[in-house]
Formats: C-alpha cells, sequence, structure tokens
C-alpha cells in the first residue's frame, strides 16, 4: 500500500502546483455555467475530462501515440479560451439548454489534449519496464482525478458564495470568471514557445 502513496500524490500536486495552473483554469473554465443543482452535469463532465485525459496518458506512456510537447504545451491554452469563449458568449443561459452531448465530446477531446501534457512529465518519473508502468499510471491517474475534485467543488463553493451573498447573478458570475480567464490565457498563447520556432 504504501507504494500507491507517492504516484498518487505526484499526481495531486502536479493539478494543484501554483506554476503549473493551466489544468486548474480549464476546470474553472468548465464550471463557470454551473452550480450543486447541477452536479450531475458536472459529475458526466469531470468523468468525460478525466477519461479523455487518463486514455491519452495511457496511450503516450505506452508508445502508442507520440505528440510533440512544443503543439501541445500551445494546444492546451486553446482549449482554456475556446472553453472561456463559449461561456462569455453563453453567459446566462441556462446550463440545461446547452447540448450536453456538444459540451461532453469537446470535454473528453479537450481532455485528451490535456493528458498528453500530464504524459511528458509522467514519463519522465516512470520505472523503466512496461510492465511497471500500469500500476503508477493508474495511481498517478487517480490523484489528478482527486485533485480535479477539489478544484470543482472549490469552484462551485466560490461561485455559491458571489451569487448568494454578493448578490452576483449567474449571468454576471459568468461574464467575469470568463473575461477573467480570458485574460489569464491569452497571455499565455502569445508567450508559447511555438511562435519562436
Amino acid at each position: 500500500m504504501s507504494e500507491f502513496w507517492p504516484y498518487f500524490k505526484i499526481g495531486l500536486t502536479h493539478v494543484l502546483n501554483i506554476h503549473a495552473y493551466d489544468h486548474v483554469l480549464f476546470l474553472t473554465a468548465l464550471m463557470i455555467p454551473y452550480t450543486f443543482k447541477d452536479w450531475k452535469r458536472v459529475l458526466i463532465l469531470v468523468s468525460l475530462f478525466t477519461l479523455g485525459h487518463t486514455l491519452s496518458l495511457f496511450l503516450a506512456v505506452f508508445g502508442i501515440v507520440s505528440v510533440n510537447p512544443l503543439y501541445v504545451e500551445f494546444l492546451i491554452p486553446i482549449t482554456i479560451l475556446a472553453t472561456a469563449v463559449f461561456h462569455l458568449f453563453t453567459a446566462g443561459k441556462s446550463a440545461k439548454t446547452e447540448s450536453i452531448s456538444f459540451v461532453s465530446i469537446v470535454t473528453l477531446f479537450f481532455g485528451i489534449i490535456h493528458g498528453l501534457g500530464f504524459s511528458n512529465y509522467f514519463k519522465a518519473i516512470l520505472p523503466g519496464s512496461a510492465s511497471d508502468k500500469l500500476l503508477p499510471l493508474l495511481e498517478f491517474a487517480l490523484g489528478i482525478e482527486a485533485a480535479q475534485i477539489i478544484v470543482v467543488l472549490i469552484v462551485l463553493i466560490l461561485a455559491y458564495v458571489v451569487q448568494t451573498f454578493f448578490r452576483f447573478s449567474k449571468r454576471d458570475w459568468a461574464l467575469v470568471m470568463s473575461a477573467f480567464i480570458m485574460g489569464v490565457v491569452v497571455p499565455m498563447i502569445i508567450e508559447n514557445e511555438i511562435w519562436k520556432r
């Protein structure tokens, strides 16, 4: 059991690391229109995101898929920007009116991209042989999932506090958070290494 915790902790801290906030930004952007009442939809989206990044992490770690890290690091902030822009233009509309199939497919695809970003880091800390990779991979993925649940709960609590005690409307919350996320992520895109090639 003692072997479980190191990789679980690495997954947990990799998401919650203040210097690697892109994953937190994406989850925040994804959760903008939701409240605790939408827990089923939130659970579906977070699970699809986890499925996407665990699948791509698995494929990359076992050498089935290989993508240039430079492109992955460029696509990650693009996924965040796209999510924030989507919620900026749908601000104030009920989350129930969104097409869950469209949002689900996009979330799964974005999860795949984020998982490829994790794979570069994870491959660097993995044990050597293929037979030694599966259990650490699952432990790492569980750590990531636990961190995601923490982030989602914080965002939902913050949304509740702002909308209940500070009397922000759902629309104002969505506009402010979308604009904030866009303000953080646009410089990430502009300063990306891909432009320096």
